[in-house]
């Protein structure tokens, strides 16, 4: 397919091909090929399960590769001392995705596979419902797990082992020599998708020499000619009501040093570049951008008024806004303003979201990637009804950068906020 962007199917890669990188599919899967042509001095698994209040990211180390897991509960399969496949059930919010961990672990227990699982953060909300047939399959400890609480488990040499903890549950073992598995019980799945630039917003118009959210007009301008066609800014307020680029008060002015009262004046704004170098932006420094960057779109953060913002931006027709409130977006859509509905307001619509948006001709969903697994139906519907989801959150976890959601979330979603451009100018096109 010409001009095809495909995600490729990877249902399962031998350990010589040397890949170290994990995959992730949409529903939340994740397979991890590790390379067995690399020497390995010991193959330990360590499972660092962080409950709630324990306010730190819970992961698993292999052989000193290390992932960094999501909400719920994680389950690692070994399909041999050296592979493994992973997926995060978010067990807290999805009553479907529960009974799809319940019927995987019984699927793997009556295979005799090696396996572990792994809490993070909220892993029960209430009970787990079939906490009795959990016990009676040998989960006594996870039978029994509480909201907030840590988890940990592995049935290496057919021992079910488990530790749980109110704050933190750690388990350290040596990895034995596991029988070689072929079952795939995550199959990736694939999307597929046409390049082109307006899949990516440069968030708080892009990184420049490597310091993000700037909004300044150097970023705009450097990351203009990397690519990006569409910008995000954050919109606030100065003290004398005037509108400005800035993430928020206390940020700027840990970029510009500023010691006086925040927020500031106009006029200080605009007295004070960011690390020195770069450039700040009131409105009219906004719609002298875009007036000189004929094809270039803004897309607003943190402004919520989209009749008073619209009405002073230069060209009504290249402005996107994301909007935090059911009564915004209705506005905007009263008045022909495009509007992005965000994450909050849009999981509060009681009833069919997808008629609502239709009614308020919404065509532009921002989400944070951490909710694809959790939301994958949602995301899907959207994306067959024709809605744009961008995803924001990137660079926000280890290893989930703009390359990682590139490959494996582009195509479920359609665009992110992205700090870096990192996309390849050759098939990426420019587009509507």
């Amino acid at each position: 397919m010409k001009n095809k962007a495909k995600i490729a199917v990877m249902a399962f890669v031998y350990t010589n091909l040397c890949i170290g990188a994990s995959y992730t599919d949409l529903s939340g899967t994740e397979f991890t090929p590790h390379p067995t042509c690399i020497a390995i001095n010991e193959q330990t698994l360590t499972l660092n399960s962080h409950g709630f209040n324990a306010n730190q990211k819970s992961s698993f180390t292999i052989a000193g590769q290390t992932e960094y897991i999501q909400r719920g509960l994680t389950v690692i399969h070994f399909n041999s001392p050296n592979t493994y496949e992973f997926k995060t059930y978010d067990t807290y919010s999805s009553p479907e995705q529960l009974n799809d961990f319940l019927e995987t672990l019984k699927k793997m227990q009556a295979n005799k596979a090696s396996f572990a699982i792994l809490a993070h953060d909220s892993a029960v909300n209430g009970v787990l419902k079939p906490s009795a047939e959990l016990s009676r399959m040998g989960f006594s400890k996870l039978g029994s797990l509480k909201g907030r609480q840590a988890y940990a488990m592995h049935n290496f040499n057919g021992l079910i082992t488990e530790e749980v903890n109110e704050s933190s549950a750690v388990i350290s073992t040596d990895i034995p020599n596991v029988s070689k598995d072929d079952e795939i019980y995550f199959p990736r799945i694939t999307y597929e998708f046409e390049p082109n630039n307006n899949r990516y917003i440069a968030h708080a118009g892009g990184e420049i020499n490597g310091v993000k959210s700037t909004n300044s007009k150097n970023a705009l301008d450097e990351n203009y000619k990397k690519g990006f066609r569409l910008f995000e800014l954050d919109i606030i307020e100065t003290s004398d009501g005037k509108l400005v680029a800035a993430h928020d008060w206390e940020m700027w002015a840990r970029f510009t040093d500023f010691p006086g009262a925040l927020p500031p004046s106009h006029a200080e704004f605009m007295k004070h570049k960011i690390y020195g170098d770069y450039s700040t932006l009131d409105l009219k420094g906004i719609n002298a951008w875009f007036k000189a960057h004929p094809d270039a779109t803004l897309v607003t953060d943190k402004v919520n008024d989209p009749v008073g913002f619209a009405n002073q931006f230069i060209d009504k027709d290249r402005l996107l806004m994301e909007l935090f409130s059911p009564m915004a977006v209705e506005e905007a859509s009263q008045h022909g303003i495009t509007a992005m509905i965000s994450q909050e307001p849009l999981m509060k619509i009681k009833g069919d979201k997808l008629q609502w948006l239709a009614i308020n001709n919404v065509k532009h969903v921002a989400l944070s990637r951490r909710i694809l697994s959790a939301q994958n139906k949602l995301i899907l519907q959207l994306r067959d009804a024709g809605i744009k989801v961008y995803v924001y959150n990137v660079n926000f976890d280890p290893g989930k950068d703009e390359k990682y959601v590139q490959e494996n979330e582009i195509g479920l979603v359609y665009g992110m906020y992205a700090d870096k451009w990192m996309f390849d100018s050759k098939t990426t096109k420019d587009g509507k």
